[in-house]
């Protein structure tokens, strides 16, 4: 084709680019982390050369065109986060799920050349994508034969390339573990049980709490656990007829155990056996017709919705942004269509057609009365979950046996927010199990000096939300010498086994013990090592105890020194936590947008700050008026966060201001969040029930467990020099350092 003239210019008269063109667009609910999800796509795609269309209120943008469909630069993504709903507006479009509508869509998108689409919404947001994917050359054909697009634009753009993302605060989709939006939602929900059991707790009182969930129970499942709640209602498994009753018992006998108030949980979907609708004012009002006590309801709503999404929501979002901008990019065949979600703490692709057909069989399924088949769907996890709330909130359990197994519970090492929880869990469940457990004061050194002692159902209530660490702790590892005085303190305590509860120096501990048992008889009894560092640096767990609040802390300051400097042109340089191991660095800069990230794994050069000090030179000149690094405290012994800085600073010549800031110990402080809460009930659960197999087989294994792959497991802890690096003392497989290659894109 010629090109013909423009002013003094060529123009080429071809109509297509040459760019491939994505866009994006988000449906239905809005989800906190939809935005960190359209940053990820936008940053991905024309890092990859590609061009960005944002689809302005969902699919009604497609529809309507113009305005509706606005093309994205780099930095129309800046500082978005950690803004709560959606950027890029939302619709429940009526008119595409009409022909007409998706024929109009189709019009428009082809009038800016897009043939590749990113939706992130829910289980009908994504039905309507994989529909229109499917007419795709039918509309071309009737568009052509309506005079409305050539045979070349037909030619140009044969086939919908499109990939989905799960966005939904209910986390509802069968075949992921996690969707956009849910970690956020349980977050607010957490937060307001908190704040209710402080002052319910003032006036002895009893509240109702509705929660979202309109067919599935996973929010209110989830946070009557980690709320450390008395009674919870979801729609996949309706209490038996006489639940009224039932529920009293359990609130007045958690009264008189010593609980000052009662919580129930409702998800708003909850309905009883015969399907009839079980409302938080029902709930209410059964409390006050049997126990006759005034109880309040408190309907959290869209506040649920609403708010800055939490470091999970951001970096995950982010993650599975980039990964489908890819696919998405891709003209191979088999990366068409892939719906992508967390499956296993992994990014996984997700068949479309059977994950929405499953999704939407549990209403009918609850409609129909097939529980069992419903409770199927939501997966293993969610049917554990469920009897793991049925012993924790059961009062007063059976008195022990007279030849009940004792176990010990001991912290070790440095803080982690959620080891409260766990041994709250670990007091609860073993409790429930019929054990005597025992709380173990001062670490290793308590038990050396015997300040041990019973704790009964009641002495843990209220542990679940609290920092710190009740039975207090210490960074000691024994020596050989002191082994003698633990080893009589287990003795003469009639100590079955031990439940260690810490990081790198429990692990320690625990070998130390191991080795010398051919000296110390007593000391061959079963010891389980559940991982809880903020460092997330031991082997066998992808996820540690407290790591997920250390993030969430860290994320909320970054964004507060982040807001410090929006009238400046400045510089900021924060240093994290994590020893010799860079998870929370590295997760952090892609939960706050840092343009740089330092990790012990990588270590800092000369050459490397040389070339970090002239990007700042060039995007201050350019207009930049921000810029974040973060180091992880171990990246380099010399180039520490002062001297970075300061080079920064030196080398800038006043074209911008620096300020550092050193986090400190903020991050092993504060309650828990909702994940490390539940992560270290779960834990607990699972490092009980191989104490239980130990005392069956009368053996006296020294193990540790952890979540890996999505599930926990557990290994001797003799295999563990096989799974770290002698050297940093680092697991050898580090799942997280794969997501450098999302920091690398997006920054």
């Amino acid at each position: 084709m010629q090109p013909r003239a423009r002013g003094n210019k060529l123009a080429p008269m071809s109509s297509t680019p040459s760019k491939k063109r994505i866009g994006i667009l988000t449906s239905g609910g809005d989800a906190q982390g939809m935005n960190a999800a359209v940053r990820a796509v936008t940053r991905t795609a024309i890092k990859n050369g590609a061009e960005v269309f944002a689809i302005m209120e969902g699919y009604q943008g497609m529809v309507d065109g113009g305005n509706g469909i606005r093309k994205l630069e780099w930095g129309d993504v800046s500082h978005i986060l950690d803004r709560g709903g959606t950027v890029i507006g939302t619709f429940r479009s009526a008119d595409f799920r009409e022909k007409a509508g998706r024929l109009k869509a189709a019009a428009n998108l082809l009038e800016h050349d897009i043939d590749r689409l990113i939706v992130i919404g829910g289980d009908g947001s994504l039905t309507g994508l994989n529909q229109f994917s499917i007419e795709w050359p039918e509309l071309l054909e009737q568009l052509q034969s309506e005079g409305k697009i050539s045979a070349k634009k037909v030619k140009a753009h044969p086939v919908l390339r499109f990939a989905g993302l799960v966005g939904s605060i209910d986390n509802d989709l069968v075949g992921t573990d996690m969707t956009i939006g849910a970690d956020t939602a349980l977050h607010r929900i957490i937060s307001a049980i908190d704040d209710l059991s402080s002052t319910a707790a003032s006036h002895q009182r009893t509240f109702v709490i509705e929660v979202m969930g309109r067919h599935c129970g996973y929010l209110a499942l989830v946070s009557a656990i980690a709320g450390g709640c008395d009674y919870m209602l979801i729609p996949e498994n309706p209490p038996e007829e006489g639940w009224e009753v039932e529920m009293c018992k359990t609130l007045a006998a958690g009264r008189a155990a010593g609980r000052r108030d009662s919580m129930v949980v409702v998800a708003e979907g909850a309905i009883d056996r015969k399907g009839n609708p079980i409302t938080a004012e029902y709930v209410r009002s059964a409390l006050e017709n049997n126990l006759g006590e005034d109880a309040r309801v408190t309907i959290l709503g869209h506040v649920q919705r609403g708010g800055s999404p939490s470091a999970y929501d951001r970096w995950a979002s982010s993650w599975l942004g980039y990964e489908a901008a890819l696919a998405v990019l891709s003209d191979a065949p088999e990366d068409n269509g892939a719906v992508f979600g967390f499956r296993e703490n992994r990014v996984a692709r997700i068949p479309l057609t059977e994950a929405v057909e499953k999704t939407r069989s549990i209403p009918t399924l609850i409609e129909q009365g097939d529980y069992d088949k419903a409770m199927e769907l939501r997966g293993g996890s969610f049917i554990e979950q469920v009897e793991l709330f049925k012993e924790l909130s059961t009062p007063q359990p059976a008195p022990p046996a007279k030849d009940a197994k004792r176990i010990g519970i001991v912290h070790v090492g440095g803080l982690a927010p959620g080891m409260n929880a766990a041994a709250r869990a670990a007091v609860r469940l073993g409790l429930a199990r019929s054990h005597v457990m025992l709380g173990i004061h001062g670490s290793l050194q308590g038990l050396a000096e015997g300040d041990v002692r019973e704790l009964a159902w009641n002495e843990v209530e209220g542990w679940i939300d609290e920092g710190g660490a009740q039975l207090g702790l210490k960074r000691m590892v024994p020596n050989t010498e002191e082994l003698y005085a633990i080893a009589k303190a287990i003795d003469d305590l009639h100590i079955d086994a031990l439940l260690m509860i810490g990081g790198w120096n429990a692990y320690m501990s625990a070998r130390l013990i191991q080795r010398e048992r051919e000296h110390y008889p007593s000391l061959r009894i079963p010891i389980m090592c559940v991982p809880a560092t903020i460092d997330n640096n031991v082997p066998g767990s992808e996820l540690s105890i407290g790591a997920d609040t250390a993030l969430n802390v860290i994320v909320e300051a970054i964004d507060r020194i982040k807001s410090s400097g929006a009238s400046a042109t400045r510089a900021f340089v924060v240093e994290t936590m994590g020893r010799n191991c860079g998870y929370l660095a590295l997760m952090a800069s892609i939960a706050t947008g840092a343009e740089r990230v330092y990790l012990p794994e990588e270590g800092i050069t000369l050459a490397s700050l040389e070339a970090d000090v002239e990007e700042l030179r060039r995007t201050f000149e350019n207009g930049r008026s921000l810029f974040l690094a973060i180091r992880s405290e171990h990246a380099n012994p010399k180039y520490t966060t002062d001297f970075i800085a300061r080079v920064f600073e030196q080398e800038g010549h006043g074209l911008y201001d620096v300020r550092q800031n050193i986090l400190g110990h903020i991050q092993q402080g504060g309650s828990p969040t909702p994940f490390d809460r539940l992560l270290a009930t779960r834990l607990i659960a699972r490092a009980l029930e191989e104490l239980e197999e130990q005392f069956a087989s009368e053996k006296a294994a020294v193990q540790y467990l952890g979540l890996s792959g999505g599930k926990i497991k557990v290994a001797p802890l003799s295999s563990m020099p096989d799974l770290i690096d002698p050297k940093t003392k680092l697991p050898l497989d580090q799942w997280w350092l794969e997501l450098r290659k999302v920091t690398d894109a997006l920054a």
